[in-house]
């Protein structure tokens, strides 16, 4: 957007030692320039201001200069003072208030852009050559802005200026509108810009928003719209219009509208839903998709087998299901009077069997008739609609005689008396002779004693161990299984099981050196009878804890006690039967990994980290191998001993933590607090927790070694880590990472969780690396990963023109340890500093060949926003 055109506006420039020039431009359009020419006069400084220039609250500006310069040498007879560049300044003002005498004409106030160079010069012996240059500026803050043009003793013609700012343009994405957005104060800025869903469409997620960069483009959309419900997409997806008659569309969503279902109809539009014609009905839990229906026809072919007071009843399917397939039927049962002429609803002796209503099969048994009695019977054919019918459901009848019946049980027995060969039983009569008792039947048996396990009756006692399994492991016979400590009906007999228990008195605890999920963590000794004393690390159950708190407190230890790997943390033992209660493990001296790296930023070899890979990829392995998953694989969960041998830990407590957890790296998901960043996709949206989903975190625990501890994705939020990782997104290499690595992680990040790596081919690929070493000198160039375009994920690289001192650099990049060596040595500038060579670092004390690549790289990126060119000895 075009601030200033000197070509096509009449503004006029405050005029200091220049001339104003009536001339013609290529097209012989009349223009009017500046030229100054002093250049047989000693000790030039002649200046031109532009008129005052509002900003528009824009941060940052451009300025396009068309001019052109004498060839020094063409000119004869001259000093040596006579210059080929012009110098370009801005002064900023809340008001119009410039004069001929202020602000002074001299660098300060005036900020200096840059010193303006011809790419081509004239002579008198040929044209004039324009050259063309466009430097810009930023932040600004104020109302407007004067624009200033130093000669210094040039031989030039000023011919046009022109200011402008660039912006994103108001565009429409995932059905919303996102204004017209200026870029940052910087050429690296993002701009969010929110958006608002276009008419008629609904959001999807929020917030709403799109990145503007630097160069005018948007990027990277966050949360969408789609159109709502009576609503299709129109116009290249860019506005939503209303279903036509007869058509609808019933939920929001990006589906276009479809005529309404049959049996429905609607007349106007925008319809969510088409009203069912008469006789025709959608059950409660019908989808407005679906077609209306109505009631079904009476069932056919009732027949009916009586057998004494006990009765069969069998039928067909009615002949019309009304168009739908929850066919039940209803079982009506009257006892008739025939001297009365009427018929009643059977009492509640009368036993129908399964049951009588909401019947699925076509088959009942009737018991408990009474002999010599009348009886009808309605079959009723109903679906889910037959509510809705305010008629009487359709029926077929089918009316039954029972004949005489068999009497009813003998109550109760008594034994008389028995002997070794004989018995004398007694008994009452049946409560319902039905007619003559004529004699009675007396059976037999022995009795079968029966086993009782677990509540159940079995003739031989088989003891199960249940194992909780996550996507159906095999497991090969002879080998250990990981058994969840929670499929324990008493969860202190897995601690009991699998973790030892010390004596208070062979503890020690000497400092708190941490605060755990459930109390403080100290350093320790612990001596036990035979063996010698060694330092460990002491979890303690804090005071005041809840049944459900120390529970999942010893949770972690009857895991941990089931492990036994030089890369999974040991567990010496618990103290449950004194308190304070306790879980003592071994003692890592260097704690977690990723506080250990930021610690030591640049001081390990490459092969030294891929050393710390492999072992965490190898306890990963045995954690897999036992069925085990994870579920918070990341490099604060990994410990590290003096040797630099890396540890797995952290087993089991991150899924208890509550809700009111003030931990931002613990995000609620579906049924617990997740990691975002180090989470599978699925394990995200679907709770999908697998070894597979192990290998996903441990990808981005490579990411976090091999950038020493930086934290995956920056400062971006976890839902822009979710949609971004969704679109297929991946973290770039860090700075140096070997090729081969990189690659390493982009398989663990396949979004398909079948086709990742296992861990056992993990560690595999990872042995071959460490053999063969020139391997992982081959260092990816492009700091873009699986060749997509992801500015938002690249490097950051910080603008040092927004650091007030080169302390406040060293702090942005992370080296503020040396901020006392530059300033003892006298590099307080960035001009300076621009100028430093690694011999430079090496003798004011940066002397690890990690730091002072670090430093260099940033130097490098210094030189080029300051348009220099000078070499960096890497």
């Amino acid at each position: 957007i075009v601030l200033l055109d000197s070509e096509t506006r009449t503004n006029r420039c405050k005029i200091h030692c220049w001339e104003e020039v009536s001339g013609y431009d290529d097209a012989m359009n009349p223009i009017r320039t500046y030229q100054v020419c002093n250049v047989r006069e000693a000790n030039q400084n002649n200046w031109l201001r532009s008129d005052f220039i509002p900003r528009k609250d824009v941060l940052r500006v451009y300025v396009e200069m068309k001019f052109t310069v004498r060839d020094c040498n063409s000119i004869p007879n001259i000093p040596g003072s006579c210059k080929e560049t012009f110098n370009l300044f801005y002064y900023e003002s809340d008001s119009d208030s410039a004069t001929e005498t202020s602000p002074f004409w001299m660098e300060n106030p005036y900020v200096k852009v840059d010193t303006i160079a011809p790419d081509e010069s004239f002579s008198m012996l040929e044209s004039g050559r324009v050259n063309t240059k466009v430097r810009s500026f930023g932040p600004l803050s104020k109302t407007g802005f004067y624009l200033a043009f130093q000669d210094l003793g040039a031989c030039m013609s000023l011919i046009s200026v022109r200011v402008f700012y660039k912006k994103c343009s108001t565009t429409i994405a995932n059905f919303a509108v996102f204004p017209e957005t200026a870029t940052g104060a910087e050429a690296t800025s993002l701009v969010i810009a929110p958006g608002t869903c276009v008419p008629n469409a609904l959001e999807v997620s929020v917030p709403l928003k799109l990145y503007c960069n630097g160069d005018g483009e948007w990027m990277v959309p966050v949360g969408s719209c789609t159109c709502a419900s009576g609503f299709e997409p129109a116009m290249k997806d860019t506005q939503c219009q209303a279903c036509s008659p007869g058509t609808f569309k019933s939920k929001q969503g990006e589906g276009f509208c479809t005529p309404c279902p049959p049996n429905s109809r609607t007349s106007s539009g925008a319809a969510n839903v088409c009203s069912c014609r008469n006789g025709f009905y959608r059950s409660d839990t019908d989808s407005p998709d679906n077609a209306c229906t109505t009631v079904p026809s009476a069932p056919r072919s009732v027949i009916s087998n009586v057998n004494e007071t006990y009765l069969v009843l069998e039928w067909s399917e009615p002949r019309d299901s009304g168009g739908r397939d929850d066919i039940f039927y209803n079982v009506i049962c009257k006892k008739c009077l025939p001297e009365r002429g009427m018929c009643s609803r059977c009492d509640d002796n009368v036993e129908i069997s399964p049951r009588h209503l909401g019947l699925t099969q076509r088959r009942v048994a009737v018991r408990n008739l009474q002999a010599h009695t009348q009886y009808s019977f309605e079959i009723q054919a109903v679906n889910g609609v037959s509510n809705k019918n305010p008629y009487t459901p359709q029926f077929s009848a089918v009316n039954i005689t029972t004949n005489q019946a068999a009497p009813s049980a003998v109550p109760t027995v008594h034994l008389m008396g028995a002997t070794a060969s004989t018995m004398s039983l007694s008994w009452l009569p049946p409560e319902k002779p039905n007619g003559i008792i004529l004699d009675y039947e007396i059976k037999y048996h022995e009795k079968v004693i029966h086993i009782v396990f677990n509540g159940n009756y079995c003739l031989t006692a088989v003891i199960h161990v249940i194992i909780p399994a996550i996507e159906s492991p095999i497991v090969t016979p002879g080998m250990k299984v990981y058994i969840d400590p929670f499929t324990y009906e008493d969860p202190n007999e897995a601690v009991r099981e699998f973790a030892k228990e010390i004596d208070i008195s062979c503890v020690k605890i000497e400092e708190v050196i941490g605060a755990g999920e459930f109390g403080e963590v100290c350093r320790g000794r612990l001596k036990l009878p035979g063996r010698r004393e060694i330092i460990v690390a002491i979890k303690t159950l804090k005071v005041g804890y809840t049944d459900r708190q120390r529970r999942d407190f010893l949770s972690e230890a009857s895991i941990m006690g089931q492990f036994d790997h030089p890369n999974i943390i040991r567990l010496e033992g618990v103290v449950t039967k004194s308190r304070p209660v306790m879980i003592v493990t071994e003692f890592m001296e260097n704690g977690a990994l990723d506080s250990f790296l930021r610690l030591n930023d640049g001081q390990f070899t490459v092969i030294q980290l891929v050393g710390m890979l492999r072992g965490i990829a190898a306890g990963m392995k045995y954690l897999s191998d036992m069925n085990y998953v994870h579920r918070d694989l990341a490099a604060r969960n990994i410990l590290v001993n003096s040797n630099l041998v890396c540890k797995v830990s952290d087993f089991g407590l991150s899924r208890f933590l509550e809700d009111d957890a003030t931990d931002p790296t613990y995000t609620s998901s579906l049924g617990g607090k997740i990691p975002i960043r180090w989470t599978a996709p699925e394990a995200i949206a679907y709770r999908k927790f697998t070894s597979a989903s192990d290998v996903w975190s441990y990808g981005i625990v490579m990411w976090e070694v091999m950038s020493y501890g930086e934290r995956p994705y920056w400062d971006m939020s976890n839902q822009d880590v979710i949609n971004a990782v969704e679109q297929d997104y991946r973290l770039p290499p860090p700075m140096d990472c070997p090729t081969a690595l990189h690659q390493l992680m982009l398989d663990c990040w396949v979004k398909e969780r079948n086709l990742r790596p296992k861990f056992s081919q993990i560690v595999a690929t990872l042995d071959k690396l460490i053999r063969n070493a020139a391997s992982l000198k081959v260092v990816t160039s492009s700091t873009h990963s699986s060749g997509a375009s992801q500015p938002l994920l690249d490097r950051c690289v910080p603008d040092y023109t927004t650091f007030t001192t080169v302390g406040d650099w060293l702090d942005a990049i992370k080296m503020s340890r040396y901020g006392d060596n530059f300033l003892n040595a006298g590099f307080a500038s960035f001009d300076l500093v621009a100028q430093m060579t690694a011999e430079d670092l090496l003798r004011i004390g940066v002397t690890l060949a990690g730091h002072q690549k670090k430093i260099l790289g940033s130097i490098q990126d210094m030189r080029l926003q300051m348009n220099q060119t000078l070499p960096v000895q890497v």
